[in-house]
Protein backbone atom coordinates (compact mmCIF):
# COMPACT_ATOMS: atom_id res chain seq x y z
CA UNK A 1 0.00 0.00 0.00
CA UNK A 2 1.27 3.34 -1.09
CA UNK A 3 0.28 7.00 -0.32
CA UNK A 4 1.30 10.85 -1.73
CA UNK A 5 3.78 12.17 0.04
CA UNK A 6 2.52 15.34 0.16
CA UNK A 7 0.03 14.54 2.20
CA UNK A 8 2.75 13.12 4.80
CA UNK A 9 3.36 15.57 8.05
CA UNK A 10 5.65 13.84 10.62
CA UNK A 11 4.90 14.94 14.05
CA UNK A 12 7.57 16.16 16.24
CA UNK A 13 6.95 13.37 18.52
CA UNK A 14 8.80 10.17 17.35
CA UNK A 15 5.96 7.86 18.75
CA UNK A 16 3.65 9.89 16.47
CA UNK A 17 3.01 9.50 12.83
CA UNK A 18 0.64 12.51 11.93
CA UNK A 19 -1.15 12.94 8.33
CA UNK A 20 -2.92 15.58 8.94
CA UNK A 21 -6.17 14.72 9.79
CA UNK A 22 -4.55 11.27 11.56
CA UNK A 23 -2.49 10.15 13.42
CA UNK A 24 -1.09 6.37 14.37
CA UNK A 25 0.44 5.51 17.99
CA UNK A 26 0.23 3.11 20.92
CA UNK A 27 -1.92 3.19 22.85
CA UNK A 28 -0.41 5.46 26.09
CA UNK A 29 -3.58 4.95 29.02
CA UNK A 30 -5.96 2.44 29.98
CA UNK A 31 -8.70 5.40 29.08
CA UNK A 32 -6.84 5.05 24.94
CA UNK A 33 -6.86 1.10 25.19
CA UNK A 34 -10.61 0.86 26.00
CA UNK A 35 -11.54 3.14 23.22
CA UNK A 36 -9.55 0.46 20.74
CA UNK A 37 -11.70 -2.30 22.71
CA UNK A 38 -14.44 -0.43 22.26
CA UNK A 39 -14.59 0.10 18.48
CA UNK A 40 -13.66 -3.59 18.33
CA UNK A 41 -16.95 -4.04 19.65
CA UNK A 42 -18.61 -2.14 17.89
CA UNK A 43 -17.43 -3.80 14.89
CA UNK A 44 -17.16 -7.53 15.90
CA UNK A 45 -20.30 -7.89 18.15
CA UNK A 46 -22.65 -5.32 16.48
CA UNK A 47 -21.99 -5.31 13.04
CA UNK A 48 -20.56 -8.74 12.04
CA UNK A 49 -22.23 -10.41 14.86
CA UNK A 50 -19.64 -12.22 16.92
CA UNK A 51 -20.56 -14.10 19.62
CA UNK A 52 -17.45 -12.77 22.02
CA UNK A 53 -16.64 -14.13 25.33
CA UNK A 54 -15.68 -10.62 26.83
CA UNK A 55 -17.06 -10.39 30.37
CA UNK A 56 -17.30 -6.55 29.85
CA UNK A 57 -20.55 -4.75 28.09
CA UNK A 58 -19.33 -2.65 25.50
CA UNK A 59 -15.59 -4.26 25.16
CA UNK A 60 -14.21 -6.90 22.78
CA UNK A 61 -11.46 -8.06 25.56
CA UNK A 62 -9.81 -11.12 26.25
CA UNK A 63 -6.74 -13.38 28.06
CA UNK A 64 -4.42 -11.67 25.17
CA UNK A 65 -5.13 -7.85 25.86
CA UNK A 66 -2.58 -7.66 28.80
CA UNK A 67 -0.10 -8.16 27.11
CA UNK A 68 -0.38 -6.69 23.59
CA UNK A 69 0.44 -3.06 22.80
CA UNK A 70 -2.66 -1.43 21.17
CA UNK A 71 -1.93 0.55 17.88
CA UNK A 72 -4.66 3.21 17.03
CA UNK A 73 -5.31 5.99 14.32
CA UNK A 74 -6.86 8.43 15.92
CA UNK A 75 -8.98 11.23 13.70
CA UNK A 76 -7.56 14.38 15.17
CA UNK A 77 -10.84 15.89 14.17
CA UNK A 78 -13.32 14.25 16.25
CA UNK A 79 -10.77 13.12 19.04
CA UNK A 80 -12.07 9.30 18.00
CA UNK A 81 -10.01 6.22 17.36
CA UNK A 82 -10.89 5.08 14.02
CA UNK A 83 -8.98 2.15 13.93
CA UNK A 84 -6.91 -0.40 15.91
CA UNK A 85 -5.04 -3.73 16.09
CA UNK A 86 -2.90 -5.45 18.36
CA UNK A 87 0.53 -6.14 18.58
CA UNK A 88 2.37 -8.88 20.59
CA UNK A 89 5.96 -9.67 19.98
CA UNK A 90 7.74 -13.14 20.99
CA UNK A 91 8.56 -12.22 24.76
CA UNK A 92 5.40 -10.94 25.47
CA UNK A 93 3.66 -14.32 24.38
CA UNK A 94 6.33 -16.10 26.04
CA UNK A 95 5.09 -14.39 29.15
CA UNK A 96 1.26 -14.80 28.32
CA UNK A 97 2.56 -18.14 27.53
CA UNK A 98 1.70 -18.40 23.83
CA UNK A 99 0.69 -16.40 20.69
CA UNK A 100 -3.25 -16.07 19.85
CA UNK A 101 -2.86 -17.76 16.68
CA UNK A 102 -2.16 -21.22 18.75
CA UNK A 103 -5.38 -21.42 20.44
CA UNK A 104 -6.10 -21.93 16.44
CA UNK A 105 -3.19 -23.54 14.55
CA UNK A 106 -0.70 -25.87 15.64
CA UNK A 107 2.72 -23.37 14.76
CA UNK A 108 5.42 -25.76 15.14
CA UNK A 109 6.96 -25.43 12.01
CA UNK A 110 6.32 -21.45 12.28
CA UNK A 111 8.35 -20.94 15.54
CA UNK A 112 10.86 -23.16 14.55
CA UNK A 113 12.67 -20.57 12.60
CA UNK A 114 15.08 -18.51 14.01
CA UNK A 115 14.00 -14.93 14.80
CA UNK A 116 11.73 -12.76 16.54
CA UNK A 117 8.14 -12.39 15.76
CA UNK A 118 5.40 -9.68 15.79
CA UNK A 119 1.14 -11.27 16.15
CA UNK A 120 -0.98 -8.95 14.42
CA UNK A 121 -4.51 -9.51 15.28
CA UNK A 122 -8.07 -8.22 16.17
CA UNK A 123 -7.85 -5.61 13.25
CA UNK A 124 -10.70 -3.36 12.37
CA UNK A 125 -11.81 0.37 10.95
CA UNK A 126 -14.64 1.80 11.86
CA UNK A 127 -17.13 1.29 8.65
CA UNK A 128 -17.10 5.33 7.92
CA UNK A 129 -13.41 5.46 7.84
CA UNK A 130 -13.16 2.09 5.49
CA UNK A 131 -13.02 4.50 2.16
CA UNK A 132 -9.47 6.20 1.88
CA UNK A 133 -6.10 6.29 3.59
CA UNK A 134 -7.06 5.04 6.66
CA UNK A 135 -5.75 1.04 6.27
CA UNK A 136 -2.51 2.34 5.07
CA UNK A 137 -1.63 4.54 8.27
CA UNK A 138 -2.24 1.61 9.98
CA UNK A 139 -0.16 -0.08 8.31
CA UNK A 140 2.56 2.22 8.32
CA UNK A 141 1.93 2.10 12.34
CA UNK A 142 2.99 -1.64 11.97
CA UNK A 143 5.66 -1.22 9.86
CA UNK A 144 7.30 1.96 12.24
CA UNK A 145 6.61 -1.07 15.13
CA UNK A 146 8.53 -3.35 13.41
CA UNK A 147 11.84 -1.58 12.66
CA UNK A 148 11.96 -0.54 15.90
CA UNK A 149 11.53 -3.17 17.71
CA UNK A 150 13.71 -5.51 14.77
CA UNK A 151 11.33 -8.14 13.98
CA UNK A 152 11.87 -10.34 11.84
CA UNK A 153 8.39 -12.21 10.86
CA UNK A 154 4.68 -10.57 10.91
CA UNK A 155 1.99 -13.75 11.88
CA UNK A 156 -1.59 -13.33 12.63
CA UNK A 157 -4.99 -14.99 11.58
CA UNK A 158 -6.95 -13.18 8.91
CA UNK A 159 -10.66 -14.13 8.90
CA UNK A 160 -12.56 -14.57 5.92
CA UNK A 161 -16.44 -14.81 6.76
CA UNK A 162 -18.44 -17.30 6.10
CA UNK A 163 -21.93 -15.69 5.80
CA UNK A 164 -21.34 -15.09 2.72
CA UNK A 165 -21.89 -19.18 1.99
CA UNK A 166 -20.16 -22.16 0.43
CA UNK A 167 -19.19 -20.78 -2.90
CA UNK A 168 -16.98 -17.79 -1.87
CA UNK A 169 -15.19 -18.91 0.98
CA UNK A 170 -14.05 -22.00 -1.36
CA UNK A 171 -13.48 -19.73 -3.89
CA UNK A 172 -11.14 -17.35 -1.89
CA UNK A 173 -9.57 -20.60 -0.64
CA UNK A 174 -9.05 -21.79 -4.35
CA UNK A 175 -7.00 -18.77 -4.91
CA UNK A 176 -5.43 -18.68 -2.38
CA UNK A 177 -3.92 -22.35 -2.85
CA UNK A 178 -3.16 -21.55 -6.31
CA UNK A 179 -0.85 -17.98 -5.76
CA UNK A 180 -0.54 -17.60 -2.13
CA UNK A 181 0.21 -20.82 -0.17
CA UNK A 182 3.91 -21.16 1.31
CA UNK A 183 6.02 -23.80 1.02
CA UNK A 184 5.14 -27.40 2.86
CA UNK A 185 8.08 -26.78 5.79
CA UNK A 186 6.18 -23.46 6.71
CA UNK A 187 2.86 -24.98 6.97
CA UNK A 188 0.37 -24.90 10.06
CA UNK A 189 -2.03 -27.18 11.30
CA UNK A 190 -6.00 -25.87 12.17
CA UNK A 191 -6.94 -27.24 15.33
CA UNK A 192 -10.96 -27.04 13.88
CA UNK A 193 -10.93 -27.93 10.05
CA UNK A 194 -13.77 -25.89 8.11
CA UNK A 195 -14.80 -28.68 5.50
CA UNK A 196 -15.00 -26.91 2.34
CA UNK A 197 -16.45 -28.27 -1.02
CA UNK A 198 -13.99 -27.18 -3.37
CA UNK A 199 -16.07 -27.92 -6.80
CA UNK A 200 -17.90 -24.60 -5.90
CA UNK A 201 -14.27 -22.49 -6.49
CA UNK A 202 -14.65 -19.28 -9.14
CA UNK A 203 -11.59 -17.85 -10.20
CA UNK A 204 -12.70 -14.34 -9.97
CA UNK A 205 -13.27 -13.73 -6.06
CA UNK A 206 -12.46 -10.36 -5.00
CA UNK A 207 -10.12 -10.93 -1.62
CA UNK A 208 -11.54 -9.46 1.73
CA UNK A 209 -9.35 -6.44 2.35
CA UNK A 210 -7.35 -6.73 5.10
CA UNK A 211 -6.46 -10.05 3.71
CA UNK A 212 -5.34 -8.58 0.11
CA UNK A 213 -3.45 -6.03 2.64
CA UNK A 214 -1.38 -9.00 3.78
CA UNK A 215 -0.66 -10.02 0.47
CA UNK A 216 0.36 -7.05 -1.14
CA UNK A 217 3.49 -7.02 1.50
CA UNK A 218 4.33 -10.05 0.62
CA UNK A 219 2.75 -12.55 2.94
CA UNK A 220 2.22 -15.91 2.71
CA UNK A 221 -0.60 -18.31 4.07
CA UNK A 222 0.43 -21.09 5.42
CA UNK A 223 -2.40 -24.06 4.61
CA UNK A 224 -6.00 -24.43 5.19
CA UNK A 225 -8.32 -22.53 7.72
CA UNK A 226 -9.05 -23.02 11.30
CA UNK A 227 -13.26 -22.87 11.67
CA UNK A 228 -13.72 -19.83 14.25
CA UNK A 229 -17.34 -20.52 15.55
CA UNK A 230 -17.43 -17.08 18.41
CA UNK A 231 -16.57 -14.87 14.64
CA UNK A 232 -18.01 -17.00 12.13
CA UNK A 233 -14.97 -17.04 9.94
CA UNK A 234 -12.73 -18.37 8.59
CA UNK A 235 -9.21 -17.82 9.90
CA UNK A 236 -5.83 -18.54 7.96
CA UNK A 237 -2.99 -18.24 9.04
CA UNK A 238 -0.69 -15.63 7.41
CA UNK A 239 3.39 -15.37 8.00
CA UNK A 240 5.06 -12.06 6.09
CA UNK A 241 9.14 -12.08 6.63
CA UNK A 242 9.28 -8.35 7.81
CA UNK A 243 12.44 -7.42 5.51
CA UNK A 244 9.73 -7.03 2.33
CA UNK A 245 7.69 -5.43 4.05
CA UNK A 246 10.71 -3.16 5.91
CA UNK A 247 12.19 -2.33 2.45
CA UNK A 248 8.37 -1.56 1.14
CA UNK A 249 7.97 1.45 3.97
CA UNK A 250 11.82 2.34 4.53
CA UNK A 251 11.65 3.42 0.79
CA UNK A 252 8.60 5.59 1.03
CA UNK A 253 8.65 6.88 4.97
CA UNK A 254 11.38 6.66 6.45
CA UNK A 255 14.93 8.34 4.15
CA UNK A 256 14.74 10.89 6.54
CA UNK A 257 14.76 8.89 9.28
Amino acid sequence: MSMDSANIALNTNKNVTSYKRFSVRLAESAKEIEQCLRLRYRVFAQEMGASLSSNSEGLDQDRFDEFCKHLMVFDNESGKVIATTRLLVSEDANTSGYFYSETEFNLELILNQPGRFLEVGRTCIDPASRKGAVLAILWQGIADFVLKKKVDYLIGCASISLSHGDKYISSIMHVLRKKYFSANDLRVNPLIPLRINRDLADDSIALPTLLKGYLRQGAMICGEPHWDAEFNVADVFVLLPCEKMSRHYLRHFFQQA
